[in-house]
């Protein structure tokens, strides 16, 4: 599609198409990549052996930092070069897309670089104990230190090419790495490595579609080149502005800081929750995957929201930036609440899905199925106003609002979450743990409106 058709899209098409066509490719890759990202617990808990979950769980903090590195550029560029489109500026859109590109590569090596240096010394400190370390490590080499560059690098292009309006695109390279994961983990864990390598087959699965995804976005962002102001080329940063380095750096730090800080949360709440045991560990473990399904889709939302709300703050278009607002925080609640319900109906056959009863120590996956199924029931409550703070956010973003981002996410897990996890835990236990996020996430959303409302009443004065 070429610049004229992107140009109808954003500004004319109607808006619930608008969303829909920006949206749809995004939701099916957000949620591929995330049975791609379940895949890994789905397959090592065909074992039955509830420490090897518990060490992909360690493991999984580290892996998702990554995704906070490629927020940075690929959110921070992304937004700003789809506002230069809506300015008329497809050239400074062109050397911000490169600029972001090789961002995100040198910082995805500067965080392979670390995570190999300190692995053990982070294991420890996630929650890892004697019975997991092994099986954590072997997961962590894989997937982050070798893995972190192609993670970072894809998932960098995609955010570009998504806000460039080629949304299709991006979800195709994804959506391919994840199926090439599913396809690729039952192959390595039972065929062809032996009995007690699962976590490695996993690992070296997921390592391998990740390499392959992102060579198809390199290849991509250079195809798309030709007709759209996006380049993977170092040449094209030649004359990039200051103040549009500035400008990727205001959105993309605190989108980065947000994933970061949800990162660090997790590890407080591993943390908290390796104090009570290891299968509780790994139940907490479960539910995080199972509650990623309504997550997945309502960031596809958003994300498809985020381009076209950018644009049109940028061209002036008020009306119809509101209208694309409105739209797809109504589309975001209603799939929340229906994934709550289905949550607290199902929840002991989700949790059975990701753990087998036919291998292992039956007694111990039994007990790891149980508390999961109580733990989704209480953390689905969460899900509506979670949603809240994610299209808050998006939209933030979008309007180039970096304060508001930051300030919403300092308070969303600085002062909520992670206070109540620890206070709640030490006045009332395990569950409270769990119960913790629904409390910190309806404040946060409140804040997340007020926020959102504040950059709006403010951008009104300017104008």
């Amino acid at each position: 599609m070429d610049n004229e058709n992107k140009k109808e899209l954003f500004e004319t098409t109607p808006v619930p198409r608008a969303i829909a066509t920006m949206a749809i490719p995004t939701v099916i890759s957000q949620l591929i990549n995330l049975v791609y990202n379940i895949v890994d617990t789905f397959f090592i808990g065909r074992t039955g052996n509830s420490y090897m979950v518990a060490a992909v769980t360690v493991a999984f903090t580290l892996f998702m930092l990554t995704i906070a590195c490629s927020s940075l550029f690929g959110v921070g560029g992304g937004s700003l070069a789809a506002r230069l489109m809506g300015q008329g500026r497809a050239e400074d859109a062109r050397r911000v897309t490169a600029f972001s590109f090789y961002g995100g590569l040198a910082i995805s090596l500067a965080y392979s670089v670390l995570v190999g240096a300190f692995m053990d010394p982070l294991l420890v400190l996630l929650g890892a104990s004697s019975a997991t370390m092994d099986y954590a490590r072997q997961y962590v080499w894989l997937v982050v230190v070798l893995g972190s560059v192609p993670v970072v690098v894809s998932g960098t292009a995609a955010h570009l090419l998504r806000n460039m309006g080629f949304s299709r695109q991006a979800s195709m390279g994804l959506s391919g790495g994840g199926i090439l994961n599913i396809l690729l983990d039952p192959l390595f864990m039972f065929v062809l490595l032996p009995p007690g390598w699962e976590v490695f087959g996993a690992a070296l699965a997921t390592l391998i579609s990740n390499v392959l995804a992102c060579v198809y976005m390199v290849v991509m962002m250079a195809v798309v080149s030709r007709k759209a102001p996006i380049s993977p080329s170092p040449l094209a940063v030649r004359g990039i502005r200051g103040e549009d380095v500035k400008g990727v750096f205001t959105v993309g730090v605190p989108s980065a800081l947000l994933n970061g800080l949800f990162d660090v949360a997790t590890f407080v709440l591993n943390n908290q929750m390796a104090g009570h045991g290891d299968l509780p560990l790994a139940a907490i473990g479960i539910v995080m995957k199972a509650e990623r399904l309504p997550n997945a889709i309502n960031v596809g939302i958003c994300q498809g929201m985020l381009p076209i709300v950018a644009y049109n703050w940028s061209s002036g278009d008020r009306a119809r930036m509101d209208e694309t607002v409105r739209t797809a925080r109504r589309y975001g609640l209603v799939i929340s609440a229906v994934c709550l319900v289905s949550f607290l109906a199902f929840a002991p056959g989700v949790a059975h899905i990701f753990l087998s009863t036919s291998a292992g120590n039956v007694e111990d996956t039994l007990t790891t199925i149980a508390l999961a199924a109580v733990f989704l029931r209480i953390r689905c409550l969460a899900s509506p106003v979670q949603f809240l703070n994610y299209h808050s956010s998006f939209c933030m973003q979008a309007m180039g609002n970096g304060r508001g981002t930051l300030i919403h996410s300092v308070l969303r897990q600085l002062v909520f979450y992670i206070p109540f996890m620890l206070i709640l835990n030490r006045l009332w236990g395990l569950y409270a743990l769990v119960a913790a996020v629904v409390l910190s996430e309806a404040c946060g959303a409140v804040c997340a409106v007020l926020l959102l409302k504040a950059g709006l009443r403010r951008a009104e004065v300017k104008h």
